[in-house]
């Protein structure tokens, strides 16, 4: 059964979500800029991280971020992992956020929104369960409510019932209180890292009991 969209989804959230990220976009376009000559002398080219990821109902897209690795290989022509490709540039774009400004791009076309389920990687679509699947009921955000509840310092699972959570209370309110929160998160450094990773480890499947 297909969920039923209140007034806010379907009339207000799209509209706000455009008018916001142009804004943004115009305002911030000097640290565009900024940023875009950094990651080009200390990282080189490509500036931008594409990667396909999946959004509203699956439907896949090209998510834009600002580099934060060096592409070293091993020598077998390997990646070398994320722990020794991360530079300390790249740290301090992603202890900021500033990585994830690109996405302002990514709403404007209407592949994501300010406020969402963060969008994850598609390898990981046959991973999920049918209520973790429910997270592609609504576009991909900027942020989320996992985000302003622990980011990656937070198991998969605690994610996935955040992602659900923000869906079934979805309304206008909810979405300026993650607005508000992330501005904080972003300011303190909340979460940046799992544990046991630079960023989050892999989700390999859904280890919840049945």
């Amino acid at each position: 059964m297909k969920r039923k969209r209140g007034f806010y989804e379907k009339f207000i959230k799209r509209l706000q979500d455009l008018i916001l990220s142009s804004i943004a976009l115009v305002i911030l376009s000097p640290i565009f800029l900024l940023i875009a000559i950094l990651v080009r002398i200390k990282l080189g080219s490509p500036i931008l991280f594409v990667q396909e990821r999946p959004g509203l109902n699956e439907k896949i897209f090209k998510m834009y971020k600002f580099r934060t690795m060096t592409d070293k290989k091993d020598e077998n022509g390997e990646l070398l992992p994320d722990s020794v490709r991360l530079t300390k540039f790249g740290k301090i774009l992603r202890a900021t956020s500033f990585d994830e400004l690109p996405e302002l791009w990514n709403i404007i076309r209407g592949d994501m929104a300010i406020v969402g389920p963060r969008p994850l990687l598609v390898r990981y679509l046959p991973l999920y369960d049918k209520d973790q699947k429910r997270r592609h009921e609504v576009k991909p955000g900027l942020s989320g409510l996992a985000q302003v509840n622990g980011r990656n310092a937070i198991s998969w699972e605690e994610k996935f019932d955040l992602d659900i959570k923000y869906i079934d209370s979805l309304c206008f309110v909810n979405d300026w209180k993650i607005v508000l929160l992330t501005f904080k998160k972003v300011f303190v450094r909340e979460g940046i890292n799992s544990e046991t990773s630079i960023t989050m480890e892999p989700f390999n499947g859904n280890t919840k009991k049945v």
